[in-house]
């Protein structure tokens, strides 16, 4: 595998042409990967960061809420010593996947142009260029948070992704959010000595793990985590923070907020290459739902990108199938192309 990788990187600057040309390492775009290769079609993935880019960032304590066998992809099984795997045990899983199987992908390549040409798309990245009779976009929803537009939020001490609790030892931290992120964020900080305040815009918990949401509420009424419902912060300062409560305005001291409201998909991205979005709020993608075929011809969209806004749509366990969708239309339409 590493001599194929070390002569693809010489080339690379050569424009080659493939069946498919995958963007997005994630497990969406790797199963697309598999399915191209075992269906005898030529294929690139192409990834911006590294492999599995979206679950790399996760907390590392993170559990999934599935079972490992959910999370399989071109049915290679996914053993896990735990009955929800973690974030450490995917990572394994993807990668092995990705090894054994060869995949062939280039990682910390950024796509940034899409043109068609001559019945075919040109592909410029930030290494190289490629040529490809079909794209299939399989970008996450990781990359670009929800922001909370308020005066303050550039400050180095907003943070929008959490990563490990023992950073906020001692610390006063600001939990902003309703699920699961931040659920997570606030106990394992409160956990490892943070004096944790969690802010939450909707008069209640939102939608947490069956394990976790109990030991939230118990947290916050025996009074070790202290909580603000249909609240929401308005100002962040250096040493403090301003949080409107049904009660008015409270001022906090603070050295850190962790701001775990969402994330989005690339929209830039899509609108850029002309995929056509709702002009609503849910910003959703126009696809063909049997066939995951676009308004642009020969340009698919997998996984959670085609959930728009609402990226509590589709998931691993429910896109997997796109994968199969995607390059078994593909292949077929190939072979028509064949025959004449």
């Amino acid at each position: 595998m590493r001599a194929y990788f070390s002569a693809f990187r010489k080339d690379r600057i050569l424009e080659t042409t493939h069946d498919i040309l995958i963007i997005g390492a994630g497990p969406i775009g790797l199963a697309a990967g598999l399915e191209a290769q075992r269906k005898g079609l030529s294929y690139l993935i192409v990834e911006r960061g590294c492999l599995v880019n979206s679950i790399y960032n996760y907390p590392l304590n993170m559990t999934f809420f599935s079972t490992s066998e959910r999370l399989e992809i071109g049915g290679i099984p996914f053993t896990s010593l735990n009955a929800k795997p973690t974030r450490a045990e995917a990572l394994e899983y993807y990668r092995r996947v990705a090894d054994s199987a060869n995949l062939h992908i280039n990682l910390f390549e950024e796509v940034q142009h899409l043109q068609p040409e001559d019945g075919l798309y040109r592909i410029s990245t930030s290494k190289g260029s490629y040529k490809a009779h079909h794209i299939v976009v399989a970008l996450g929803f990781y990359g670009i948070p929800n922001l909370l537009h308020v005066p303050g939020e550039d400050l180095p001490k907003v943070r929008h992704y959490y990563f490990d609790p023992h950073y906020y030892f001692r610390q006063k931290v600001v939990v902003v959010g309703a699920n699961n992120s931040a659920a997570d964020a606030a106990l394992e900080t409160w956990r490892k000595g943070a004096e944790v305040t969690l802010v939450v815009r909707q008069p209640e918990l939102g939608s947490i793990k069956y394990w976790t949401k109990p030991d939230l509420e118990n947290r916050i009424k025996e009074g070790d985590i202290k909580a603000y419902f249909s609240s929401s912060i308005t100002e962040v300062r250096e040493h403090e923070v301003d949080i409107q409560t049904p009660d008015g305005k409270v001022t906090l001291e603070n050295d850190f907020v962790l701001a775990m409201t969402g994330y989005q998909p690339d929209f830039s991205f899509l609108e850029k290459i002309g995929v056509q979005l709702s002009q609503d709020e849910k910003r959703l993608p126009q696809y063909n739902p049997e066939t995951m075929e676009t308004n642009l011809p020969n340009v698919y969209l997998a996984g959670v990108v085609c959930g728009g806004m609402d990226t509590r749509v589709w998931f691993i366990e429910n896109s997997r199938e796109h994968a199969v969708k995607i390059v078994d239309h593909i292949k077929q339409e190939l072979q028509e192309v064949e025959k004449v």
